[in-house]
């Protein structure tokens, strides 16, 4: 049975490459000697043709002073998305096929690393994060005060409605905090600016294929990389309902996340930061 469940997995990330392979070869052959900005804004879409025109059309040329580029990981599917964001002129990556969120950004980390950006600030495609506030989570970095910057509903503005999900952005917070020894408010928001240093260190040790957040930030705060909250507005999907399923079960998978992770990542602490709040 073990053999056979060990058969199954390498075919699964055999096609999951191959994939990931072809879409590479795609993005290299539209750009073939594209640069990237200073500042990478990461957006991984999967099926938002409805919402993400809007998005591109907000995302600043320039924050901080620096030029800004965006970078569209499709994560499949089977709508417009992908030619919208080619349209927007926006730097678009295609996958051929749904694979997951995380791999999506996984893709465009590599991107960004590769493609020379200093920082990387990842966004969603539904609205929900203001792109006018991409300069406000970038300061922190640019300024050397953190090497990871995390957007806040808390100390900002929440405009949802869900209750459940507030306290369940509480109660992770709460769980990660008493874990990591960080002082954070809101640890699974996916409005986050990192240095492209701390996705360099991090990007090979990340396994999840959908919910991400929580093991990025425990990896980058476990390897001593300091970490920051800025206070930001979170919207209502602009159109749409959520990919990332029911209260109970996105609870129940990103809580097994983020004991997973810790697990993982507990003796593995390299002080080369010191990670504060």
């Amino acid at each position: 049975m073990a053999r056979t469940l060990d058969r199954e997995q390498r075919r699964v990330r055999g096609l999951e490459r191959f994939a990931i392979d072809g879409a590479l070869r795609e993005y290299h052959d539209r750009y073939p000697a594209a640069k990237l900005a200073p500042v990478v804004a990461l957006i991984c879409a999967y099926e938002e043709a409805d919402n993400i025109g809007d998005v591109l059309k907000a995302v600043p040329a320039e924050a901080c002073g620096l030029p800004v580029s965006t970078l569209v990981v499709v994560d499949g599917g089977e709508d417009a998305t992908a030619q919208i964001s080619l349209d927007s002129g926006a730097m678009t990556c295609v996958f051929p096929t749904n694979l997951g969120h995380g791999v999506a950004l996984q893709v465009g980390y590599r991107l960004a690393i590769d493609g020379g950006s200093r920082y990387v600030v990842t966004l969603d495609a539904d609205g929900q994060n203001d792109p006018g506030e991409l300069a406000s989570m970038l300061e922190p970095l640019v300024a050397d005060e953190a090497d990871f910057v995390v957007a806040s509903r808390r100390l900002g503005v929440d405009e949802t409605s869900d209750e459940v999900r507030r306290a369940g952005v509480v109660v992770f917070a709460w769980l990660m905090n008493r874990l990591t020894g960080a002082r954070l408010t809101d640890t699974s928001n996916g409005y986050r600016a990192l240095k492209t240093e701390v996705l360099a260190d991090v990007v090979d040790r990340l396994e999840q294929r959908q919910y991400q957040t929580a093991e990025l930030l425990i990896t980058a705060i476990s390897r001593g990389w300091r970490v920051t909250e800025r206070p930001t507005v979170w919207r209502p999907r602009a159109s749409g309902s959520s990919k990332k399923g029911s209260n109970l079960f996105f609870g129940f998978r990103y809580g097994g996340v983020v004991l997973r992770t810790w697990l993982r990542e507990r003796g593995g602490r390299i002080p080369q930061r010191a990670a504060s709040s």
